[in-house]
């Protein structure tokens, strides 16, 4: 787990089989981005078997067997969509090639766990929509600022209970930590990245839709801009938005390539949830100045101000219960209709956004 480089924070948490060995099999390929091992990690620890990995760069793949020496070498992609011990694919393609990718691992008859952004276009978005109904297989995403944050589930839980009672506003921030020189090339080309508001802020979308519960929301407005990266004409630096959910709450978030030298991981990222009894805040990261660890739950409602440190203690149930849906065809980890809003939502607030310097 790379505390410094977000582009290779790979959490790990305890193993909480949900399976027999060898029932879910699954393979990685598409290995652009260093989010595909918290991928496989979560799915491992939920007892998944991986089989297979494949990606056309030797070095990428070398890397990945000294993390995983039990995984074979596949000498194409074929080999793994034609395997039909395979189950699912994990990806973590350049951004613009995610779809693409999807499609044809649902057309082989597996489910598709996609990194974020799952989508660069709305185009994109709309032949997903219609493979899924299609073949009846998932294409599920990776949204991982909340599915792989102890904190973010935690709180989840808690609004679950009632703890601060509707939910009516979610504030959230997203800094990451820019490491230039060590970004590839698709990086800063905005075509294949898609903007920062479609690429890191599909994560601030998704966690308002699922800790407000709307099924829906709307893009009031939204900004891009590159305020400090100039050597770099497509990187966005700083983007925001608001939206207002189809049940009336309201979303600002914040996202930034500003993380600075000083702090002691790649982002502090922290989301507030106002609710109509109360309201939490996670620092999930780090607690600045206080504590170089994650995972930081702060509460007030009616009873009392809380603080709960929740590393280690939550695990991450995103992934057995997705191994569960993919075996049961049920949808307990996430619903097509939610992992594909949240791409939506982020896909309309890029293409609306106002350019500003």
């Amino acid at each position: 787990m790379n505390r410094q480089d977000g582009m290779r924070y790979a959490p790990q948490g305890k193993p909480n089989p949900v399976c027999d060995a060898g029932q879910f099999v699954f393979a990685a390929m598409a290995l652009e981005h260093g989010h595909i091992y918290g991928m496989c990690n979560g799915l491992i620890e939920a007892g998944g078997t991986l089989k297979w990995v494949y990606d056309p760069d030797p070095a990428k793949v070398e890397a990945f067997v000294n993390a995983y020496p039990s995984v074979r070498r596949a000498r194409s992609e074929a080999e793994i969509l034609e395997d039909s011990e395979v189950q699912l694919v994990a990806a973590a393609a350049i951004p613009s090639e995610r779809c693409a990718l999807g499609l044809r691992v649902m057309d082989h008859g597996k489910d598709y766990f996609t990194d974020k952004t799952p989508f660069t276009t709305l185009e994109q978005l709309a032949s997903a929509r219609q493979k899924a109904e299609l073949t009846e297989k998932k294409y599920m995403v990776y949204y991982s600022e909340r599915l792989h944050v102890e904190s973010a589930v935690y709180a989840g839980q808690l609004i679950a209970q009632g703890a601060i009672g509707r939910v009516i506003q979610v504030m959230g921030t997203g800094p990451h930590r820019l490491n230039a020189p060590s970004r590839p090339g698709w990086f800063f080309d905005k075509e294949k990245y898609g903007g920062i508001l479609c690429d890191i802020g599909s994560h601030q979308v998704e966690q308002f839709l699922y800790f407000a519960g709307c099924q829906d929301a709307r893009v009031l407005h939204s900004k891009v801009a590159n305020y400090a990266n100039k050597s770099y004409p497509e990187l966005e630096d700083f983007g925001d938005a608001t939206l207002v959910g189809d049940n009336g709450a309201t979303n600002y978030f914040r996202v930034d390539w500003f993380t600075p030298d000083g702090l002691g991981t790649w982002g502090d990222g922290r989301t507030i949830i106002l609710g109509t009894e109360g309201y939490i805040e996670l620092r999930k990261y780090i607690d600045i100045a206080r504590s170089n660890t994650t995972d930081h739950v702060y509460m007030a409602n009616h009873e009392g101000e809380y603080y709960i440190q929740t590393a280690g203690k939550v695990g991450f149930p995103f992934f057995g219960q997705l191994i569960l849906d993919c075996l049961e065809r049920t949808e307990l980890a996430m619903t097509q209709q939610h992992a594909f809003k949240a791409a939506e939502c982020a896909l309309l607030a890029q293409a609306q956004a106002v350019r500003v310097e």
